[in-house]
Protein backbone atom coordinates (compact mmCIF):
# COMPACT_ATOMS: atom_id res chain seq x y z
CA UNK A 1 0.00 0.00 0.00
CA UNK A 2 0.79 3.75 -0.02
CA UNK A 3 1.82 6.76 2.47
CA UNK A 4 2.00 5.78 5.85
CA UNK A 5 0.50 9.38 7.73
CA UNK A 6 2.38 9.55 10.52
CA UNK A 7 5.02 11.29 9.43
CA UNK A 8 4.67 14.88 11.54
CA UNK A 9 3.30 18.04 9.27
CA UNK A 10 5.42 19.51 6.96
CA UNK A 11 7.16 23.24 7.75
CA UNK A 12 6.24 25.99 6.45
CA UNK A 13 9.42 26.32 3.82
CA UNK A 14 8.26 22.82 2.60
CA UNK A 15 8.36 22.55 -0.84
CA UNK A 16 11.13 25.17 -1.16
CA UNK A 17 14.08 23.37 -0.04
CA UNK A 18 14.40 20.08 -1.87
CA UNK A 19 17.59 18.67 -3.74
CA UNK A 20 18.03 15.58 -6.34
CA UNK A 21 18.59 13.59 -3.30
CA UNK A 22 15.46 14.31 -2.01
CA UNK A 23 13.52 14.04 -5.56
CA UNK A 24 15.66 10.48 -5.71
CA UNK A 25 14.53 9.15 -2.19
CA UNK A 26 10.54 10.21 -3.20
CA UNK A 27 11.09 8.40 -6.24
CA UNK A 28 12.85 5.60 -4.95
CA UNK A 29 10.32 5.57 -1.78
CA UNK A 30 7.21 5.07 -4.68
CA UNK A 31 9.00 2.35 -6.41
CA UNK A 32 9.67 0.29 -3.10
CA UNK A 33 5.78 0.99 -2.01
CA UNK A 34 5.21 -0.33 -5.74
CA UNK A 35 6.25 -3.17 -5.99
CA UNK A 36 4.73 -4.51 -2.33
CA UNK A 37 1.89 -5.52 -4.60
CA UNK A 38 3.90 -8.36 -6.38
CA UNK A 39 5.77 -9.26 -3.86
CA UNK A 40 2.26 -10.39 -2.23
CA UNK A 41 1.26 -12.73 -4.80
CA UNK A 42 5.00 -14.13 -4.19
CA UNK A 43 4.21 -15.13 -1.23
CA UNK A 44 3.48 -18.66 -0.12
CA UNK A 45 0.92 -17.23 2.74
CA UNK A 46 -1.89 -16.21 2.78
CA UNK A 47 -2.10 -12.64 1.32
CA UNK A 48 -3.35 -11.15 5.27
CA UNK A 49 -0.97 -13.13 6.90
CA UNK A 50 1.75 -11.78 4.36
CA UNK A 51 0.87 -8.22 5.69
CA UNK A 52 1.77 -9.62 9.15
CA UNK A 53 4.88 -10.50 8.50
CA UNK A 54 5.88 -7.33 6.37
CA UNK A 55 4.88 -5.60 10.02
CA UNK A 56 5.77 -7.86 12.59
CA UNK A 57 9.43 -8.02 10.77
CA UNK A 58 9.59 -4.15 10.12
CA UNK A 59 8.85 -3.30 13.67
CA UNK A 60 11.72 -4.40 15.61
CA UNK A 61 13.61 -1.57 13.13
CA UNK A 62 10.50 0.88 13.35
CA UNK A 63 10.73 1.04 17.76
CA UNK A 64 14.84 1.15 17.14
CA UNK A 65 14.52 4.28 15.33
CA UNK A 66 11.66 5.23 17.97
CA UNK A 67 13.91 4.88 20.90
CA UNK A 68 16.16 7.44 19.03
CA UNK A 69 13.24 9.93 19.14
CA UNK A 70 13.65 12.78 22.39
CA UNK A 71 11.45 11.48 25.10
CA UNK A 72 9.21 14.70 24.52
CA UNK A 73 8.36 13.02 21.03
CA UNK A 74 7.50 9.85 22.69
CA UNK A 75 5.18 10.49 25.57
CA UNK A 76 1.40 9.62 25.18
CA UNK A 77 -1.16 10.83 26.87
CA UNK A 78 -4.00 8.07 27.66
CA UNK A 79 -6.57 9.59 25.29
CA UNK A 80 -3.64 9.72 22.33
CA UNK A 81 -2.46 6.32 23.20
CA UNK A 82 -5.78 5.21 22.47
CA UNK A 83 -6.54 6.99 19.59
CA UNK A 84 -3.03 5.59 18.13
CA UNK A 85 -3.95 1.99 18.71
CA UNK A 86 -7.11 2.74 17.05
CA UNK A 87 -5.77 4.26 14.10
CA UNK A 88 -3.19 0.94 13.80
CA UNK A 89 -6.63 -1.23 13.90
CA UNK A 90 -7.89 0.87 11.11
CA UNK A 91 -4.68 0.63 9.26
CA UNK A 92 -4.45 -3.64 10.10
CA UNK A 93 -7.86 -3.27 7.75
CA UNK A 94 -7.04 -1.08 5.19
CA UNK A 95 -3.64 -3.90 4.85
CA UNK A 96 -5.86 -6.53 5.21
CA UNK A 97 -8.17 -5.21 2.50
CA UNK A 98 -5.96 -4.16 -0.13
CA UNK A 99 -3.52 -7.69 0.27
CA UNK A 100 -7.10 -9.45 -0.31
CA UNK A 101 -7.94 -7.13 -3.45
CA UNK A 102 -4.02 -7.83 -5.04
CA UNK A 103 -4.72 -11.29 -5.47
CA UNK A 104 -7.92 -10.84 -7.00
CA UNK A 105 -7.68 -7.67 -9.73
CA UNK A 106 -4.73 -6.23 -11.72
CA UNK A 107 -1.88 -4.78 -9.86
CA UNK A 108 -2.17 -1.43 -11.44
CA UNK A 109 -6.41 -1.42 -10.57
CA UNK A 110 -4.97 -2.37 -7.03
CA UNK A 111 -2.41 0.75 -6.77
CA UNK A 112 -4.53 3.10 -8.15
CA UNK A 113 -7.65 1.88 -5.53
CA UNK A 114 -5.55 1.28 -2.96
CA UNK A 115 -4.69 5.02 -2.64
CA UNK A 116 -8.09 6.37 -2.83
CA UNK A 117 -7.18 7.16 0.88
CA UNK A 118 -6.52 10.79 -0.31
CA UNK A 119 -9.39 11.79 -1.99
CA UNK A 120 -11.66 10.27 1.02
CA UNK A 121 -9.62 12.28 3.45
CA UNK A 122 -9.86 15.70 0.98
CA UNK A 123 -13.88 15.16 1.46
CA UNK A 124 -13.83 14.24 4.87
CA UNK A 125 -11.85 18.22 4.95
CA UNK A 126 -14.63 19.73 2.87
CA UNK A 127 -17.00 18.46 5.16
CA UNK A 128 -15.17 19.35 8.69
CA UNK A 129 -14.65 22.64 7.06
CA UNK A 130 -18.42 23.17 6.39
CA UNK A 131 -17.82 24.74 3.03
CA UNK A 132 -18.37 24.09 -0.20
CA UNK A 133 -15.94 22.44 -2.81
CA UNK A 134 -13.07 24.24 -5.01
CA UNK A 135 -13.40 24.14 -8.86
CA UNK A 136 -9.96 21.87 -8.11
CA UNK A 137 -11.85 19.80 -5.84
CA UNK A 138 -15.02 18.90 -7.51
CA UNK A 139 -12.67 17.86 -10.82
CA UNK A 140 -10.71 15.59 -8.21
CA UNK A 141 -14.35 14.05 -7.58
CA UNK A 142 -15.43 14.04 -10.95
CA UNK A 143 -12.06 12.40 -12.24
CA UNK A 144 -11.93 9.90 -9.45
CA UNK A 145 -15.84 9.02 -10.13
CA UNK A 146 -14.90 8.55 -13.95
CA UNK A 147 -11.65 6.57 -13.97
CA UNK A 148 -12.93 3.99 -11.06
CA UNK A 149 -15.90 3.80 -13.09
CA UNK A 150 -13.57 3.23 -16.33
CA UNK A 151 -11.47 0.70 -14.53
CA UNK A 152 -14.64 -1.06 -12.82
CA UNK A 153 -16.19 -1.59 -15.83
CA UNK A 154 -12.91 -3.22 -17.36
CA UNK A 155 -12.64 -5.78 -14.33
CA UNK A 156 -16.45 -7.09 -14.79
CA UNK A 157 -15.53 -7.75 -18.26
CA UNK A 158 -12.69 -9.94 -16.98
CA UNK A 159 -14.68 -11.94 -14.33
CA UNK A 160 -16.56 -10.65 -11.36
CA UNK A 161 -13.80 -11.77 -8.90
CA UNK A 162 -11.94 -8.42 -10.74
CA UNK A 163 -14.30 -6.48 -9.64
CA UNK A 164 -14.31 -7.80 -5.93
CA UNK A 165 -11.11 -6.94 -6.01
CA UNK A 166 -11.18 -3.51 -7.55
CA UNK A 167 -13.98 -3.15 -3.96
CA UNK A 168 -11.90 -4.32 -1.77
CA UNK A 169 -9.11 -1.80 -2.49
CA UNK A 170 -11.57 0.63 -2.57
CA UNK A 171 -12.86 -0.48 1.23
CA UNK A 172 -8.52 -0.59 1.85
CA UNK A 173 -8.65 3.14 1.01
CA UNK A 174 -11.63 4.31 3.05
CA UNK A 175 -9.62 2.48 5.91
CA UNK A 176 -7.10 4.26 5.19
CA UNK A 177 -8.56 7.16 5.41
CA UNK A 178 -9.75 6.50 8.81
CA UNK A 179 -6.18 5.80 9.86
CA UNK A 180 -5.32 9.47 8.49
CA UNK A 181 -7.95 11.52 10.09
CA UNK A 182 -7.51 9.70 13.67
CA UNK A 183 -3.68 10.20 13.33
CA UNK A 184 -4.11 14.22 12.42
CA UNK A 185 -3.93 15.39 16.07
CA UNK A 186 -1.85 13.05 17.24
CA UNK A 187 0.86 13.37 14.97
CA UNK A 188 1.46 16.93 15.44
CA UNK A 189 3.78 16.70 18.71
CA UNK A 190 4.99 13.60 18.48
CA UNK A 191 7.59 11.96 16.77
CA UNK A 192 6.85 10.14 13.44
CA UNK A 193 8.88 6.65 14.45
CA UNK A 194 6.80 7.02 17.88
CA UNK A 195 3.50 7.01 16.01
CA UNK A 196 4.24 4.51 13.61
CA UNK A 197 6.12 1.85 16.38
CA UNK A 198 2.91 2.47 18.24
CA UNK A 199 0.46 2.13 15.45
CA UNK A 200 2.20 -0.45 14.02
CA UNK A 201 2.34 -3.00 17.39
CA UNK A 202 -1.53 -2.15 17.56
CA UNK A 203 -1.67 -3.58 13.47
CA UNK A 204 0.08 -6.29 14.17
CA UNK A 205 -2.16 -8.72 16.42
CA UNK A 206 -5.58 -7.78 14.41
CA UNK A 207 -3.60 -8.66 11.06
CA UNK A 208 -2.98 -12.23 12.36
CA UNK A 209 -6.37 -12.79 13.65
CA UNK A 210 -7.93 -11.92 10.15
CA UNK A 211 -5.67 -14.10 8.52
CA UNK A 212 -6.54 -16.88 10.88
CA UNK A 213 -10.30 -16.66 10.85
CA UNK A 214 -9.81 -16.36 6.88
CA UNK A 215 -7.54 -19.80 7.52
CA UNK A 216 -4.81 -18.53 5.16
CA UNK A 217 -1.26 -20.18 5.67
CA UNK A 218 0.39 -17.75 8.22
CA UNK A 219 3.92 -19.73 8.53
CA UNK A 220 6.23 -19.48 5.14
CA UNK A 221 8.04 -22.08 3.63
CA UNK A 222 9.95 -19.63 1.72
CA UNK A 223 10.56 -16.07 3.49
CA UNK A 224 12.45 -14.17 0.87
CA UNK A 225 9.38 -12.37 -0.43
CA UNK A 226 8.21 -11.22 3.01
CA UNK A 227 11.56 -10.14 3.68
CA UNK A 228 12.00 -7.93 0.68
CA UNK A 229 8.26 -6.91 1.78
CA UNK A 230 9.02 -5.69 4.96
CA UNK A 231 12.46 -3.85 3.74
CA UNK A 232 10.85 -2.49 0.59
CA UNK A 233 7.15 -1.42 1.67
CA UNK A 234 7.48 -0.94 5.79
CA UNK A 235 11.12 0.33 5.94
CA UNK A 236 12.69 1.98 2.67
CA UNK A 237 9.45 2.90 1.27
CA UNK A 238 8.01 4.48 4.51
CA UNK A 239 11.42 5.36 5.87
CA UNK A 240 12.65 7.37 2.57
CA UNK A 241 9.15 8.93 2.53
CA UNK A 242 9.41 10.26 6.13
CA UNK A 243 12.70 12.00 4.82
CA UNK A 244 11.67 13.35 1.36
CA UNK A 245 7.86 14.27 1.67
CA UNK A 246 8.56 17.28 4.10
CA UNK A 247 10.65 19.02 1.37
CA UNK A 248 8.17 19.02 -1.17
CA UNK A 249 4.62 20.65 -2.47
CA UNK A 250 1.20 18.42 -2.52
CA UNK A 251 1.63 18.73 -6.14
CA UNK A 252 4.65 17.05 -6.87
CA UNK A 253 3.89 14.34 -3.90
CA UNK A 254 0.65 13.74 -6.48
CA UNK A 255 3.09 13.58 -9.43
CA UNK A 256 5.35 11.32 -7.63
CA UNK A 257 2.31 8.84 -6.74
CA UNK A 258 1.91 8.27 -10.11
CA UNK A 259 5.03 6.31 -10.53
CA UNK A 260 3.42 3.70 -8.50
CA UNK A 261 0.30 2.36 -10.24
CA UNK A 262 2.18 2.85 -13.79
CA UNK A 263 5.12 0.66 -12.27
CA UNK A 264 2.62 -1.82 -10.70
CA UNK A 265 0.66 -2.30 -14.31
CA UNK A 266 4.28 -3.04 -15.83
CA UNK A 267 5.45 -5.57 -13.34
CA UNK A 268 2.02 -6.98 -13.20
CA UNK A 269 2.05 -7.45 -17.48
CA UNK A 270 5.72 -8.49 -17.01
CA UNK A 271 5.22 -10.86 -14.42
CA UNK A 272 1.55 -11.82 -14.51
CA UNK A 273 0.34 -11.11 -18.36
CA UNK A 274 -2.24 -8.52 -16.75
CA UNK A 275 -2.90 -6.61 -20.20
CA UNK A 276 -4.37 -3.20 -20.05
CA UNK A 277 -7.35 -2.28 -22.41
CA UNK A 278 -7.84 1.54 -23.66
CA UNK A 279 -10.39 2.30 -21.14
CA UNK A 280 -8.11 0.82 -18.57
CA UNK A 281 -5.68 3.01 -19.40
CA UNK A 282 -8.47 5.86 -19.53
CA UNK A 283 -9.48 4.84 -16.34
CA UNK A 284 -6.34 4.98 -14.78
CA UNK A 285 -4.85 7.94 -16.27
CA UNK A 286 -8.46 10.11 -14.72
CA UNK A 287 -8.34 8.56 -11.25
CA UNK A 288 -4.23 9.25 -11.52
CA UNK A 289 -5.10 12.63 -12.14
CA UNK A 290 -7.96 12.91 -9.71
CA UNK A 291 -4.97 11.65 -6.89
CA UNK A 292 -2.75 14.77 -7.79
CA UNK A 293 -5.41 17.20 -7.80
CA UNK A 294 -6.57 16.00 -4.54
CA UNK A 295 -2.79 16.04 -3.12
CA UNK A 296 -2.59 19.77 -4.78
CA UNK A 297 -5.27 20.74 -2.57
CA UNK A 298 -4.05 19.59 0.38
CA UNK A 299 -2.88 22.03 3.17
CA UNK A 300 1.20 21.14 4.32
CA UNK A 301 -0.82 20.18 7.66
CA UNK A 302 -2.98 17.52 6.28
CA UNK A 303 -0.20 15.57 4.20
CA UNK A 304 -0.32 12.34 4.35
Amino acid sequence: MTVNPSQPPAPPSAGHDWTPRHLLALLAANVALALGAWLVRLSDTGPVAAGFWRLTLALPVIALLASREPSAQRRMGRGTLILVVAAGVFFALDLAAWHVGIVQTKLGNASLFGNSGSLIVMVWGLFTAHRAPRALEIAAIAAALGGAGMLMGGSLEISHVNLVGDLFCVLAGAFYALYIIMLNAARERLGQYSLLAVSTAASVPVMLVIAVLLGETIMPRNWTPLIALAISSQLIGQGFLIYSLRHFPPLIIGLALMAQPALAATVGWLAFGETLSTLDVAGMVLLAFALVLARAGDKPAARN
